[in-house]
């Protein structure tokens, strides 16, 4: 058994982990980090995150600096500075991607998508995540790591954090400059994306967190997290039954309440479109294809809501968004990636459900 200290991300986090060798002489890490006085076990990926009763947990991000378009900060918005690495797969990494191109700055900031299925991150050890492509064409609409020829996700962070044994997720903002990750937090991405690239941004005008409507957005986003972005999550990673259904419960709630809203508005917090519709899309649109199967959400799907199916439209045939949904890689990531849930790994066919079609939506246009 070995014990090392980790570099703390996080300031006021200490973090050290505990690795002994498992079956075929690979190694098993175990992290640990103070919280309240305690040392708990820290999460690897997303199957780490249950808690005593079952219940899915999801851990915070870890690296949460702000790029700001004030030239004399620590990471000021530059023209070409920038690179984001997503996963089409990941409903979090989509959100970033859905900003790049709706504010049109794709062209400023460069983007690279890792492969849709996790899988190992180092021959040493069991930790299974996300991973680059040998080639450009080893895995259609994946792409090799362009900047520092890494191999996985995970080799990044040990890049800006060396020893970090905490998640290694997607979104990750990248600074080319400073060779480090600038935030891996969707939130908080998003809000510079919406403001502090403005000078580059071919959509400049398009404010998706406008004044009058923050406080109403941030409301939104609160509920439509816990019930529906984090509670499908909630319900499918469950490992006992009451768990998921008090999981399930919140789950259809919160599409009703969406249902009942977007029956008398074309968006989500009026007629306007804002930073709330995009986090609801993404999950939206991952539903009928894995949420109601694999994460057994299956009492309706979004399909035979009228309002929120032809919502889901209206978001997808905005410019640009079509562009950041990838079904194929969508199925890939969560019946491959997902053991525990879908030992043998087969992926569904269908349903094939066609977003393209008209919506009605514009009736409700101021």
């Amino acid at each position: 058994m070995k014990f090392f200290k980790l570099g703390s991300v996080v300031p006021e986090l200490i973090q050290f982990s505990v690795s002994h060798g498992s079956k075929g002489g690979l190694r098993k890490i175990l992290s640990f980090e103070l919280f309240h006085g305690h040392f708990v076990p820290m999460a690897r990926s997303g199957l780490d995150e249950t808690s005593a009763s079952g219940a899915f947990v999801k851990t915070a991000s870890t690296f949460r600096n702000f790029i700001s378009r004030d030239p004399n900060s620590q990471f000021p918005a530059e023209f070409g500075r920038y690179h984001l690495y997503v996963s089409y797969a990941c409903p979090w990494a989509s959100r970033c991607l859905s900003y790049l191109m709706i504010k049109g700055l794709d062209k400023a900031i460069s983007f690279t998508p890792v492969k849709p299925k996790w899988d190992r991150t180092r021959e040493t050890d069991e930790h299974m995540g996300w991973v680059f492509p040998s080639s450009e064409t080893e895995e259609p609409g994946a792409k090799p790591d362009p900047l520092n020829g890494a191999k996985s996700i995970r080799d990044l962070y040990d890049i800006a954090s060396p020893n970090y044994t905490g998640k290694c997720t997607v979104p990750v903002l990248w600074d080319k400059k400073l060779k480090t990750i600038v935030s891996n937090e969707s939130g908080e991405i998003i809000r510079m994306l919406n403001t502090e690239f403005n000078a580059m941004a071919e959509n400049a005008a398009l404010d998706l967190y406008p004044p009058h409507l923050q406080a109403k957005i941030d409301e939104t986003n609160e509920w439509v997290y816990h019930a529906i972005n984090n509670g499908v999550y909630r319900a499918g990673f469950a490992r006992k039954q009451e768990p998921y259904e008090e999981a399930l419960k919140e789950v259809f709630e919160g599409l009703e309440k969406c249902e009942e809203i977007l029956g008398k508005q074309r968006y989500i917090c009026g007629n306007t479109l804002t930073e709330a519709d995009i986090r609801l899309f993404v999950s939206l649109i991952r539903f009928d294809e894995v949420y109601a199967l694999h994460f057994k959400c299956n009492k309706k799907l979004i399909r035979e809501y009228t309002n929120l199916f032809n919502y889901t439209k209206d978001i997808f045939q905005l410019p640009g968004i079509s562009s950041t949904v990838n079904i194929q890689h969508i199925k890939q990531h969560y019946y491959g990636s997902h053991p525990t849930i879908n030992p043998f790994g087969i992926l569904p066919v269908g349903p094939d459900t066609d977003y393209s079609t008209p919506h009605g939506r514009e009736k409700f246009s101021a």
